[in-house]
């Protein structure tokens, strides 16, 4: 079964020859960031392999949240669900964000105070986030999952239509004069004295003073060719989706065995709360010692395995000229498939849960490849190795939440502006400067 189709995005005819900043990448955040440069009067060129939002920007869960993030996201999530709160009004399109509150369930006392210990990261933030128990989370939840014995609600939490949204911001960019091409890989950066001067596509060169590298998945292999150390992985999600289902909950629920959130559709959303697969692939080696921190603390929801991608990716060149066929143009689209394990799972714990999907039927599932880091908070930086190129990618599965928020930073990054939000922590140089790099569960 393919992957989520997002909604189509023409590309532009013609390849501009010159512009102020080419943004490699049409998911959520190259979208965002577009959107951004080109309300600021910049001249922007956004280039994507394949179609618009047509990797893991569609294909994630449709979460837009504040709760449970790492402590170092919270000052730029919350500048993103500002983003989200004008979004629609802005760009005069649908995204279908609603602010429904989300809950992340307890398991056991010791999950339950660790929620608790996070709850104090967002003290004095006004963001009405508190603990829930009885009839509050029967009343939420509308009287399912009631053997949890509390949540955390986050009440300014909720989602969106991940094939609606980065079409709709790239559509918004456009309508602000950025050129956006699909179907039109970048290949390298040009590089002249030492500094950015251009990009080669597919489809020509084009001159600019600034490069944005918003690749997702994609980004480390991007980086290497120019030179530039990026350590990241990626990590496979499974999710489905299901028919319209009545009585069931406008608030979204995490907890360990599932995740759930109602979609537009009527429908909902349904995944594992923790199973994601890692494929052991060459860069597994490469990059275990930096990852081992993060592998430690996350052991017990990833699933290792040998597959098919490990000679895949030992294949996939990882040096190449500006004549060169690249391996973005050779896979447009990562379309992996999805756990059957994990599927199972999340549907036989979701319906044992919530009754009133006992009538549904899942109608599609699919996989995404995850952009991760080795400590799962992103890179949103300049690069000092090579002036005029910057890098916003490694969002760890939080990205489409935080994407308007990242837009903006990078932007501001881009543009000199005071940023937004701190960037320190998502500087690339602390994989290299002797900063100790590991996740922050914050509890």
């Amino acid at each position: 079964m393919p992957g989520p189709k997002p909604n189509p995005v023409e590309s532009d005819l013609t390849l501009p020859k010159q512009v102020d900043v080419v943004i490699i990448g049409g998911g959520i955040i190259g979208t965002s960031t577009a959107l951004e440069l080109a309300d600021r009067g910049v001249s922007v060129l956004l280039c994507e392999k394949g179609e618009i939002g047509g990797e893991q920007s569609s294909r994630n869960w449709g979460w837009v949240r504040l709760g449970m993030r790492d402590p170092r996201e919270i000052p730029l999530m919350m500048e993103a669900i500002r983003q989200w709160e004008g979004l629609e009004d802005r760009i005069g399109r649908q995204t279908g964000y609603t602010q429904s509150g989300i809950l992340f369930g307890a398991s056991g006392k010791r999950s339950h105070d660790n929620l608790e210990r996070w709850a104090q990261h967002v003290d004095g933030l006004q963001t009405g986030t508190r603990m829930v128990s009885g009839a509050e989370m029967d009343a939420l939840l509308r009287g399912h999952a009631m053997s949890l014995p509390g949540a955390l609600y986050t009440p300014k939490d909720g989602r969106a239509e991940p094939q609606w949204a980065a079409p709709a911001i790239a559509e918004g960019a456009r309508d602000r004069g950025a050129f956006i091409m699909t179907n039109c890989a970048v290949r390298s950066v040009d590089v002249e004295a030492g500094r950015v001067a251009g990009v080669v596509t597919e489809r020509g060169r084009v001159t600019c003073d600034q490069v944005v590298l918003a690749g997702g998945a994609w980004s480390r292999l991007f980086a290497g060719n120019a030179g530039i150390f990026l350590p990241q992985l990626k990590v496979l999600n499974t999710v489905m989706r299901t028919s319209p289902v009545e009585d069931g909950p406008e608030a979204a629920l995490w907890s360990e065995r599932f995740a759930i959130r109602k979609r537009a559709d009527g429908g909902y959303t349904v995944a594992s709360g923790t199973g994601n697969v890692v494929d052991i692939v060459p860069d597994s080696f490469r990059l275990a010692r930096r990852f081992l921190p993060a592998f430690a603390q996350e052991w017990r929801s990833l699933r290792f395995r040998l597959s098919g991608r490990w000679a895949e990716e030992m294949r996939q060149d990882r040096q190449w000229v500006p004549t060169d066929v690249t391996p973005f143009e050779h896979c447009r689209t990562l379309d992996p498939e999805p756990s059957a394990r994990v599927l199972r799972q999340a549907w036989a714990d979701a319906r044992k849960a919530f009754p009133a999907l006992d009538k549904a039927e899942i109608v599609q599932s699919w996989a995404g490849m995850i952009d991760v880091t080795p400590d799962a908070i992103p890179v949103i930086s300049p690069v000092e190795d090579l002036p005029g190129l910057h890098i916003a990618t490694g969002f760890s599965g939080h990205g489409f939440g935080i994407g308007p928020g990242a837009g903006r930073l990078m932007a501001d990054l881009v543009t000199g502006t005071t940023p937004c939000a701190d960037p320190t922590d998502f500087r690339l140089s602390r994989f290299t400067d002797g900063t100790r790099v590991r996740p922050d569960a914050g509890f």
